[in-house]
């Protein structure tokens, strides 16, 4: 089993997914001149990014990016979408992005989960619970056929699953309080300490509200993995 990891940014990087998927991840790093796949591998992590979904003057690789979300949409491809990959698999997928009118949500927020997220593969047992946020772009409209899982305030749309498996989380459950450091200190804020005292203090409640959400994902990807095994071991 593997996952194709795209990584926009060396400061967004997979953080806890990397250690509660293992190493089967394979990142690729457009920012360094690697090329976006065609197709992803058994399962496909878009992560996050300082860049709007649309920017593709300043990240030209930002239309493959979204070639391979649609794409992997399609084929029933494991996917996790974060944040701007959240974004991304939007506007892919024939959904409205744009600049928020509330301004940046950062820090620790609450997310509530929808009716649906309660048969969800990924989201069943999360409930109400605190994610980190960093982000001043929104989805507005999800693409057709979207069933969203998890809302929040100010932002509505926080979290839903498109097609057989793939996911897009606005908020972040890969960052770790160092990873989100590194962002409010980039960004100049001036609440910074507090906000990063925060997600500190809220370090357990993460890890044990997005851990099992991460290795579900994981299965499900191994289970795909297995899945196209199975008629090549069947004609040996």
């Amino acid at each position: 089993m593997r996952i194709t990891v795209i990584e926009h940014e060396a400061d967004a990087t997979l953080g806890y997914l990397g250690d509660w998927l293992g190493p089967v991840c394979d990142v690729v790093r457009p920012y360094l001149g690697e090329e976006v796949p065609e197709r992803a591998a058994d399962g496909l992590i878009v992560l996050g990014g300082e860049a709007a979904a649309w920017e593709d003057d300043r990240c030209p690789w930002l239309p493959a990016t979204r070639d391979l979300l649609a794409r992997s949409v399609e084929d029933g491809t494991p996917t996790l979408a974060i944040c701007l990959g959240a974004q991304l698999m939007t506007l892919a997928c024939g959904g409205t992005v744009e600049r928020g009118g509330e301004g940046l949500e950062v820090g620790v927020c609450e997310v509530v989960a929808l009716p649906a997220a309660a048969a969800d593969p990924l989201l069943s047992g999360v409930g109400t619970a605190v994610a980190v946020q960093f982000h001043q772009d929104v989805i507005v409209r999800l693409p057709d056929g979207a069933v969203p899982l998890m809302t929040g305030t100010p932002y509505p749309n926080q979290a839903y699953r498109l097609g057989a498996a793939a996911w897009a989380v606005q908020f972040h459950p890969e960052a770790t309080p160092e990873i989100f450091t590194s962002w409010s200190t980039a960004s100049g804020l001036g609440s910074a300490r507090e906000l990063n005292a925060a997600v500190g203090a809220a370090e357990e409640t993460l890890m044990a509200t997005w851990r099992p959400v991460a290795e579900a994902f994981g299965r499900l990807v191994a289970d795909r993995a297995r899945a196209d095994l199975e008629p090549i071991q069947g004609m040996s």
